[in-house]
């Protein structure tokens, strides 16, 4: 029940003040979410579309959402099956889950992910040389994958 009223709430919050660059609806199900991640002005994913799909566990708030990204991005965060290397998507001792923390911030939390990623946490080690030691090139590989995965 707290979960169903909470998460009635956010979605209502998503849809009434969504976080700049950032659309959530429910996917039929309330626990079957999408969103929709605008990438950033200055990024290699500027002017991307990046769809994703949120898994609500039965004891949210108490456990986090499971994120992963539907449009393939080139990210040393993310690999190729969509999942995400992040501290709040994981619980503790190893993670940052707070029930405090809400799919609103998650969604932005991975907006920031995508503007600054972190090489020294990668899912993926190949794209996490390239961004740390050959820069141009990690740039030219994300630009490529945008337009031809997230491009409109």
């Amino acid at each position: 029940m707290q979960r169903a009223s909470r998460l009635t709430r956010e979605l209502s919050l998503l849809a009434t003040e969504p976080p700049p660059g950032i659309t959530c609806w429910q996917n039929g199900q309330l626990d079957d979410l999408r969103a929709q991640i605008l990438g950033g002005v200055d990024t290699p994913y500027e002017k991307g579309i990046f769809n994703l799909e949120i898994v609500v566990p039965e004891r949210y708030p108490f456990e986090p959402p499971k994120i992963r990204f539907l449009t393939p991005i080139y990210h040393p965060n993310i690999d190729s099956a969509g999942r995400i290397c992040l501290d709040v998507l994981k619980l503790p001792p190893k993670g940052a889950w707070r029930p405090s923390l809400n799919i609103s911030t998650l969604l932005t939390s991975i907006q920031l992910l995508m503007a600054e990623p972190n090489p020294d946490d990668p899912l993926m080690a190949d794209i996490s040389s390239e961004y740390k030691y050959n820069k141009q090139l990690f740039l030219l590989n994300a630009k490529e994958w945008t337009e031809k995965y997230a491009g409109q």
